[in-house]
């Protein structure tokens, strides 16, 4: 099973972004999404040369965003895909059956179209405004992911889907409640001072329904 809780990382150096993903993984993060926009091929795949051992230390699955020559290259666990990057189809055939395949989405129609094309979970956002992400899409707010994973059930579409987009430690509960599988978080993580703590408050929430 996906984990819950996926980090998303932050940092305009390759030093700050080790920095941060290693302490979220040291505090107990176990899903590391790489996102290291608008960089060099080289500085990007010096970051993933360096962040997939660590990942492997800490069983952390390893996502790269929006990469997929370097997906390949560095032989990631899978890559994130925004609505405006790569086609989804296009990502599976030349990443083959083996690596997770995720996919930005919006509406209903984005999912309907990611699960058609072979996509493996969804990020649906945002929840609400960000600052993390340039050309924002339309927020959706509690009715709109409730309104879209009802129309998923009705449909029989069956595909993890995490909130994302400021979310906070309170929106965690009512965001579950719309059936939602986790949530992708990048700045609450990024800027805490007490990161262990938070992230145990975090899963606590995420994971306060499951039985194991």
């Amino acid at each position: 099973m996906y984990s819950k809780l996926q980090y998303i990382s932050q940092g305009d150096t390759i030093e700050k972004q080790l920095y941060n993903i290693h302490n979220a993984l040291d505090n107990g993060c176990t899903w590391v999404q790489m996102r290291f926009k608008n960089q060099s091929q080289k500085d990007a795949f010096t970051l993933a040369e360096a962040v997939k051992p660590l990942c492997e230390k800490y069983a952390a699955n390893f996502i790269v965003n929006d990469n997929l020559n370097l997906t390949k290259q560095i032989d990631a666990d899978g890559v994130h895909l925004g609505l405006t990057d790569t086609k989804i189809d296009e990502a599976r055939v030349f990443l083959g059956t083996s690596k997770v395949i995720g996919g930005t989405a919006n509406t209903f129609e984005d999912i309907q179209n990611h699960v058609k094309n072979g996509c493996d979970y969804i990020g649906l956002g945002p929840f609400r405004f960000t600052a993390t992400k340039e050309k924002l899409s339309p927020i959706l707010g509690l009715s709109g992911y409730f309104e879209i994973l009802q129309k998923l059930k009705k449909n029989k579409i069956d595909i993890p889907v995490y909130a994302i987009g400021g979310i906070t430690l309170r929106d965690i509960n009512p965001l579950m409640e719309t059936g939602i599988h986790g949530i992708a978080v990048s700045g609450i993580i990024t800027e805490s001072d007490e990161k262990e703590k938070l992230i145990q408050q975090l899963n606590e929430k995420l994971y306060a329904n499951i039985i194991v």
